[in-house]
C-alpha cells in the first residue's frame, strides 16, 4: 500500500468519524449534558443499582449526581399481604419505618470508588427521623463516622401524599422543633438540604389556600443561612399545581402555582431557597399543554439561578430508564434561553454543591475529623 493510498483511507475514516466524535462531544458538553440533583440508588426495600453500574449508566451525559437511598423501609407484613413481598409503599397497607443504615450503605458504596469516580458524586444523609429531636445528632454522627464523604442531607420528607400517614411513630411536621434543629445544624456544617414537602393536600379544590404553604414559608424564613432545595416545586403524584378559582372576585388574592413560586423567588428573605423540577410526575404538570410549558419556561428564564434538574429515578436498570425524565423535558429545554438551560441542567448544581463540599470539609476539619 503506497503513501497516497494510506493518506486517502485515513482521510476517509476521519471524515466518516468526525460527525460521531462531534456528537459525542455534544453529549458531554452541549444541550444533552446535565447534573442530577435528585437520584435514589436504592428503593423502598433498600435494594438497588450497584454504584459502579450507576456510573456506567451516567456515562458522559451526566457529569455529576447526588447519591442517596430512601430513608424509609417498607414493612413486609404477612398478615397484610401474605406471601406477596411489597417493594413499594402503594403495594401494601403495612407501615413504613426509618432505616438509618442507608447512610452507612451509601457511604461505603462511595468509599469503594476511585477518587476520580467519587468526584462525580455527592452523597447525601437521609436516614433520620425528622420528628426526632435526636435527628441532628444522627447527622453529626454520620459526618464524624464518614468524614470527607457527605455533601448534604435529603431527600427527606415532611408531608407527602400516601406516605406520611404510613410512617410508624410520630408524624413529621413543619412546626416541629426537631426539624428546626436539623436545618440549623445543616446551616452550621454547610450541608445542602433537599426537602420534600407537598404544598397542598391531595385533590385540593381550586382557589383554596394550600394547606402547608404558610408553614413551609415560615420554616424557610427561619433558616436564612441554610441552602434549601424544595423538591418538585411542592408538587406530587396527585398534588396538582395550585389553581386560581375562576369564580373568585377579582379583588381577592387569587394565586396559582406560578405566582406562588415566583413570590418565593422574588422575596429577599428567601434568597437561599431553590426548586428542583425532578420526577416524571412533575414533568406531566409542566408539560401538560404548550401554554403551561411556556409559562414554566418564562418563570425559569426570569430566575435562572434558582432551579435545578433532577431525575428522581429510583434504582435504574439501564440508561433508557435513567434518562427518561430528562427526555420528557425536551419541550422545556427548547424554550429556555441558552443561559437558563445551562444553569438549570448543570451550573446551579455545580455552584451549590461545590460550595457545600468546601464548607462541609472545612467544618469537619475544624472538628478535628
Amino acid at each position: 500500500m503506497n503513501g497516497a493510498t494510506v493518506w486517502l483511507r485515513t482521510s476517509l475514516v476521519a471524515l466518516f468519524l468526525a460527525p460521531r466524535l462531534l456528537a459525542a462531544q455534544g453529549d458531554d458538553k452541549g444541550a444533552d449534558g446535565f447534573d442530577d440533583v435528585h437520584f435514589h440508588l436504592t428503593n423502598y426495600i433498600q435494594e438497588g443499582t450497584d454504584v459502579r453500574d450507576f456510573l456506567r449508566i451516567m456515562g458522559k451525559r451526566t457529569h455529576r449526581s447526588t447519591l442517596f437511598g430512601i430513608p424509609l423501609q417498607q414493612t413486609w407484613s404477612y398478615e397484610n399481604s401474605g406471601n406477596y413481598a411489597p417493594t413499594y409503599y402503594l403495594q401494601t397497607d403495612a407501615p413504613l419505618y426509618y432505616y438509618s443504615f442507608t447512610d452507612a450503605f451509601i457511604a461505603m458504596a462511595y468509599k469503594s470508588l476511585k477518587p476520580e469516580e467519587q468526584a462525580r458524586l455527592d452523597p447525601m444523609i437521609t436516614g433520620f427521623n425528622p420528628a426526632d429531636m435526636y435527628a441532628a445528632d444522627h447527622i453529626r454522627r454520620v459526618l464524624k463516622t464518614f468524614p470527607g464523604v457527605f455533601t448534604g442531607i435529603g431527600e427527606f420528607t415532611i408531608h407527602k401524599e400516601f406516605v406520611s400517614s404510613k410512617v410508624a411513630g410520630d408524624i413529621a411536621s413543619l412546626t416541629d422543633p426537631a426539624l428546626d434543629k436539623i436545618l440549623d445544624f445543616a446551616g452550621e456544617a454547610g450541608l445542602v438540604v433537599l426537602i420534600h414537602n407537598d404544598m397542598d393536600m391531595p385533590f385540593a379544590k381550586a382557589g383554596t389556600e394550600p394547606v402547608f404553604l404558610t408553614q413551609m414559608k415560615a420554616l424557610l424564613r427561619r433558616h436564612p443561612k441554610t441552602t434549601i432545595i424544595w423538591a418538585h416545586m411542592g408538587l406530587g403524584r396527585v398534588v396538582r399545581p395550585i389553581q386560581a378559582s375562576a369564580s373568585a372576585p377579582v379583588t381577592e388574592r387569587n394565586p396559582n402555582q406560578g405566582a406562588i413560586v415566583e413570590g418565593i423567588l422574588s422575596d429577599p428573605a428567601l434568597r437561599h431557597v431553590y426548586f428542583d423540577i425532578s420526577w416524571d410526575e412533575v414533568a406531566k404538570y409542566l408539560l401538560a399543554t404548550p401554554e403551561t410549558t411556556r409559562r414554566a419556561a418564562k418563570l425559569i428564564d426570569r430566575y435562572p439561578d434558582r432551579f435545578l434538574f433532577g431525575s428522581d429515578v429510583v434504582a435504574p436498570r439501564d440508561t433508557t430508564q435513567y434518562y427518561a425524565v430528562f427526555e420528557m423535558y425536551r419541550p422545556l429545554w427548547s424554550l429556555l434561553t441558552a443561559e437558563a438551560s445551562e444553569k438549570v441542567r448543570k451550573g446551579n448544581y455545580e455552584r451549590l454543591f461545590d460550595a457545600a463540599r468546601q464548607r462541609v470539609r472545612a467544618w469537619e476539619r475544624a472538628q478535628g475529623w
